[in-house]
């Protein structure tokens, strides 16, 4: 087995697929496995390993406890660096997780410090004087203020952090990052000489992301987005493969796994929504719509019915998205109750036939996973930035996954990829 230069541990499936395609599109053959790894779990001639976990909502003495378990598993197979990757939008509450997290990967490594750098330019999320912003407005004045889990009021990542940890949080300030490398690196040790473990680092283009992942090629911990991420997957050599590798990745911004194909959304973002009216009008499609039921269980008869009548050569859409004046009062109890029911409906489809699944939404992703028993894929080509096809591992016969997070792709995202490639 040859050894993964770079480890990644992710607080979220969707981030796992993002970051996942940012190390692949910097050269590194990357292999994503859902949940804490089973020890026995083989990586093929993987450069690059991500765990994706479900710990960004967690209580944070629960999400450390699985970070730590998966940062336990990377060690054991000598794992040069290992990256802790969370939302561009620094997604988290004063309680964490990421302060706790961070703390406790970094007592593992027995490390005295690492940055803290969300930006993700790309996306336009930027940092600058140790605030983030969203294209051009600070991320207090963004939509994620109004977050159901984690409302973003203060685009101060100093403060925030500094609620989330005892220890002491610095800035790398942009013009420090402006004057190279080396000079971040020199700032980044006499700031842990004064006694500080976080590092906040600012960023404003890709350019500035690459100097950073030069500055802290030597650190045991980095954390960030899937920005920082692609630049250091961009700076890390790639190792030498023969054609014996067992998981050769594609470059086909299609999948290879032929077979019906179905799409679930479930996310209420405003992309999503978007993505979905252009599926309706391509494709069959069917709603969970729970204002029709007393409880949202009842609903899985008639779905399953309708899935099973339509389930052939052309692709077909099941969702339960919709606009907040078309979906009832907001209860956690009825979304969680549809996420189960996704993933049900996605693993008759696979027991049906199905090899192609399109997922929108994270939670749902997450569900639709673990609803298939799915624990390892191999990145493939992505069809939108951040939007990678995924090839299940280990699996009797392989399943092609994309699975997006809600706000990211195109408005026609679903549509091209429900579609087969050019080559079919």
């Amino acid at each position: 087995m040859t050894t993964p230069i770079i480890g990644c541990i992710a607080d979220d499936y969707t981030g796992g697929t993002d970051v996942a395609a940012a190390l692949r599109r910097g050269g590194l053959h990357t292999v994503l496995l859902f949940g804490p790894p089973d020890p026995h779990t083989s990586l093929g001639g993987a450069d690059a390993a991500v765990i994706a976990l479900k710990t960004r909502s967690l209580p944070p003495p629960r999400a450390v406890d699985m970070s730590l378990s998966a940062q336990r598993w990377l060690h054991d197979r000598d794992t040069s660096q290992i990256y802790f990757k969370y939302c561009s939008t620094f997604d988290s509450t004063d309680d964490g997780n990421i302060g706790p997290v961070t703390d406790a990967l970094l007592d593992g490594q027995s490390a005295g410090v690492t940055v803290v750098c969300p930006a993700a330019p790309e996306h336009g999320r930027t940092v600058y004087q140790g605030h983030l912003f969203v294209h051009d407005r600070l991320l207090s004045e963004s939509s994620m203020r109004h977050h159901p889990l984690t409302p973003m009021t203060d685009p101060d990542l100093i403060r925030v952090l500094q609620r989330q940890t005892s220890h002491p949080v610095g800035l790398v300030p942009l013009q420090i990052v402006h004057q190279g490398a080396d000079a971040v690196a020199d700032r980044i040790t006499e700031l842990a000489d004064e006694g500080v473990r976080h590092v906040v680092v600012d960023a404003v283009d890709e350019s500035d992301l690459d100097t950073i992942a030069t500055a802290t090629r030597a650190l045991p911990i980095v954390t960030g987005s899937a920005g920082l991420a692609g630049a250091v997957g961009r700076i890390t050599p790639r190792a030498t493969r023969t054609d014996t590798d067992p998981h050769p990745t594609s470059t086909d911004p299609h999948p290879t796994s032929t077979g019906p194909t179905v799409l679930f959304a479930g996310s209420c973002s405003q992309a999503t929504l978007g993505q979905v009216a252009l599926a309706r009008e391509k494709f069959a499609s069917y709603r969970l719509d729970p204002r029709t039921v007393d409880d949202v269980a009842d609903l899985l008869p008639a779905a399953h019915a309708w899935l099973t009548a339509h389930l052939g050569d052309d692709p077909i859409l099941i969702y339960s998205s919709a606009p907040a004046e078309d979906r009832g009062p907001a209860d956690p109890q009825t979304a969680a109750a549809l996420e189960t029911l996704m993933g049900a409906l996605a693993r008759a489809a696979v027991t049906a036939g199905a090899r192609r699944l399109v997922v929108a939404g994270g939670e749902t992703s997450g569900v639709v996973v673990d609803a298939l028993g799915v624990t390892a894929v191999r990145i493939d080509a992505e069809m939108d930035r951040g939007v990678p096809w995924c090839t299940t591992l280990g699996t009797d016969e392989p399943v092609a996954l994309l699975l997006k997070s809600g706000n990211f792709g195109t408005p026609d995202l679903l549509v091209r990829a429900a579609l087969p490639g050019p080559a079919e």
